[in-house]
């Protein structure tokens, strides 16, 4: 029998939880209305945005003018991180040419983990946009966090001119890895054919064929799967685009890009690993 004192106890207690931990829900994520990161839904995975601020992530600009890295980086209407939202179309085409070139960067170093985003673009257009079309990306094992840091890059970019997909893209800033490619320099597993390439810098192209969403106001699913210094796997949609492996870097800080393009992030997570685990949990017999 439930009596009035139990009742009372339990509405008590009910009131402290609701006031301590005040939530809402966006998609299938629980956001925090705090700065810190919170479990997300799905096991092991903390969700480094918070669908509000920028308070638990180190932003940097190219040019240091104060506040402006607040203004590239706001929230969206679902939750989502909308980039150039409150910025005119072709902002940065001639006056302060790429001053919003920006990054918001984890503000500790990872080193074993999967990474996983989502990305759509938007219609306006910044900076270099003539050169580079829509383009962004995803550094990790960063070790010198400025713009643009040293480390490795998972690109994110769509060239409209030739409606090519580069999301997947290796761009290499520093660092030194073993990659496989056929003869067009596109990433092939050596059991289709792929060779060991000479290391180098630069562009080292995503597997072809893939699936994408470009300007179709659809989200693309990002993955990036990191073992410290033994090896890197690209992830596309839930389709493998690139594995490097044998790096010389074990760790660093992880930052995404805002440069050429209005594009919004969401669900931007981690789940960190204590222990090495062996490529092949992570790929079909084969795929490197």
């Amino acid at each position: 029998m439930i009596t009035l004192k139990s009742l009372l106890i339990s509405l008590t207690v009910f009131s402290t939880v609701f006031a301590c931990s005040e939530r809402f829900f966006r998609g299938d994520a629980i956001i925090e209305k705090s700065p810190e990161t919170v479990i997300n839904s799905e096991e092991g995975f903390l969700s480094l945005y918070n669908g509000i601020d920028m308070s638990n992530w180190n932003l940097l600009c190219r040019d240091n003018e104060e506040g402006l890295a607040e203004r590239v980086f706001t929230a969206g209407e679902n939750g989502e991180l909308h980039v150039f939202k409150d910025f005119p179309d072709e902002y940065g085409y001639k006056e302060n040419r790429s001053g919003t070139h920006c990054m918001f960067f984890t503000p500790k170093k990872y080193s074993r983990y999967i990474f996983r985003f989502e990305y759509k673009w938007g219609e306006k257009r910044f900076n270099n946009f003539d050169q580079f079309q829509y383009d962004a990306g995803l550094y990790f094992h960063v070790y010198d966090v400025k713009i643009w840091p040293k480390g490795i890059e998972y690109q994110v970019r769509y060239d409209h001119t030739q409606k090519l997909n580069h999301t997947g893209d290796i761009w290499n800033s520093g660092a030194g890895f073993d990659w496989v490619a056929s003869d067009e320099n596109t990433y092939l597993p050596l059991a289709e054919g792929g060779r060991v390439q000479k290391r180098r810098g630069g562009e080292h192209r995503a597997r072809s064929g893939i699936d994408f969403n470009a300007l179709n106001g659809k989200w693309n699913q990002c993955e990036l799967i990191v073992m410290a210094d033994e090896y890197a796997i690209f992830k596309l949609n839930g389709q493998v685009v690139n594995v490097l492996t044998n790096m010389d870097l074990s760790e660093g800080e992880i930052g995404l890009q805002a440069e050429t393009a209005e594009i919004y992030y969401r669900n931007i997570k981690i789940k960190e690993f204590k222990k090495f685990i062996p490529i092949e949990d992570f790929l079909k017999e084969g795929q490197h």
